[in-house]
C-alpha cells in the first residue's frame, strides 16, 4: 500500500471514529486526497494556507474576515482552516497531497508544479515583491555573483529563490554545476549563513530582512525582475467543486489588499507579531520590498516573467518536455474570479 492509500484508508477511519470532534471544528487539515472533505453533518472544509511571505493570508487569518464573509452570505456550513506554508515547496507539497485547497507561492514554482502534474489554477496574484536576493555574512569577502564559483550557497530548492540563484548565476555565464547547492528550508538557510556553514544565501523575506538587520548581512546582488510574482493557487477539484467559495477567497483577499495599502503600519504589526520579527525587519519586508498596488488579475505580466524562467526549467531537468512547461502555462490561470473582484 503507498502513502497516499495508506492516508487515505486511515483518514476514512478516524473521520468515522471522530465525527463529534469534525463537528466541534477539530482541524482535519491532514488528511489526504485532493480537493474539500464533507463531514457527516454535511459541512464543508475550505482549507487555507497562511505564510509569512503572503501579507494578505497574515491578516485574514488575524482579523477572521474570511469567516465573516461566509457569514454574510449566509453560508453556515463551512469550516475554515488554516495551515503554514514555509515555502513555496511546501505549499505546492500540501497541494499536491490534498492537505490544503488553496496555496502560496512565488510564480515559478506554480508553474512547475502545474508542469510536473499538480492539478492546481492560479486565481490572484496577491503581490510583486522583492523578496529574494544573494546575501553573504557580516565580514564576508564575497561581494559578486562570480565570487560564488566554487562555493557552497544554501537556497531551498523549487522556491523563488531557488531559481533566482539560477537566473543570477547566468548573468556571470555560470550555473548550478558552477557551486555547491545546500538545500535548506529558508530559516535552516539563515541559519547556516550566520553559523559560517555556507559561504552565501539566495534569502526569502522576512528571514533576508531579518538577516540584514540584525546580523548585518550583507546583499551582493539585488535583481527584482527576477523575482516572480506571489500567486494564490487552488486545487483544480475544489475549484471545480465550489466556485462560490473560491470567489469567496478571492474577494477576501482583495479586501485585505486594500487594508493593507491603507494600514501599513497595523498589517507591519500583524506581520512582526506572527513571525515573531522585529518591527524594522516587518516594515521592510512589506514597505520596502513588496507593492500590493498591482493587478490581482493573472495574466500577461506575470507571462513575461515565467516565460523568461521556464528554459530553466528544462536545463535544469525539472520537468520532462519543454512542451509540459508550455501547457502548464497555457492552462495555469483562471482570471474570472480576480477579475470580478476587482470589478467589485
Amino acid at each position: 500500500m503507498n502513502r497516499r492509500t495508506f492516508a487515505a484508508a486511515l483518514a476514512s477511519g478516524l473521520l468515522l471514529l471522530t465525527t463529534a470532534a469534525c463537528a466541534e471544528g477539530e482541524d482535519s487539515s491532514g488528511r489526504a486526497g485532493t480537493g474539500n472533505d464533507v463531514a457527516a453533518e454535511g459541512t464543508t472544509e475550505l482549507r487555507l494556507d497562511w505564510a509569512y511571505y503572503n501579507p494578505q493570508s497574515l491578516v485574514l487569518k488575524d482579523k477572521g474576515w474570511l469567516e465573516d464573509a461566509l457569514k454574510a452570505k449566509g453560508i453556515d456550513n463551512v469550516k475554515v482552516s488554516w495551515t503554514q506554508s514555509l515555502g513555496s515547496n511546501k505549499a505546492n507539497e500540501n497541494l499536491r497531497a490534498g492537505a490544503i485547497d488553496f496555496g502560496s507561492t512565488a510564480g515559478t514554482p506554480a508553474l512547475l508544479a502545474r508542469a510536473n502534474g499538480t492539478p492546481l489554477k492560479t486565481v490572484d496574484v496577491y503581490s510583486q515583491p522583492e523578496w529574494s536576493s544573494l546575501v553573504v555574512a557580516k565580514g564576508s569577502k564575497l561581494d559578486s555573483v562570480e565570487d560564488l564559483k566554487g562555493k557552497k550557497v544554501a537556497v531551498t530548492k523549487g522556491t523563488d529563490p531557488y531559481f533566482f540563484l539560477l537566473q543570477a548565476l547566468q548573468t556571470e555565464g555560470l550555473d548550478a554545476s558552477d557551486i555547491t547547492v545546500v538545500n535548506l528550508q529558508h530559516p535552516d538557510g539563515k541559519t547556516a549563513l550566520e553559523r559560517g556553514q555556507v559561504d552565501a544565501w539566495a534569502g526569502l523575506d522576512p528571514y533576508l530582512s531579518q538577516s540584514q538587520i540584525d546580523n548585518g548581512s550583507n546583499l551582493i546582488y539585488r535583481n527584482l525582475d527576477f523575482n516572480s510574482y506571489g500567486f494564490l493557487n487552488v486545487s483544480e477539484k475544489f475549484l471545480d467543486a465550489h466556485p462560490d467559495l473560491v470567489q469567496v477567497v478571492v474577494d477576501s483577499y482583495e479586501k485585505a489588499r486594500a487594508w493593507i495599502e491603507k494600514n501599513p503600519q497595523a498589517a507591519e504589526k500583524i506581520l512582526a507579531d506572527t513571525a515573531k520579527i522585529e518591527p524594522a525587519v516587518a516594515a521592510q519586508q512589506l514597505t520596502e520590498r513588496t507593492r500590493l498596488d498591482i493587478s490581482p488579475v493573472p495574466g500577461a505580466a506575470q507571462t513575461k516573467v515565467l516565460e523568461r524562467i521556464a528554459p530553466l526549467l528544462v536545463s535544469e531537468h525539472l520537468v520532462a518536455d519543454a512542451k509540459d512547461v508550455g501547457q502548464a502555462l497555457d492552462t495555469l490561470y483562471a482570471p474570472q474570479f480576480a477579475r470580478k473582484a476587482a470589478a467589485s
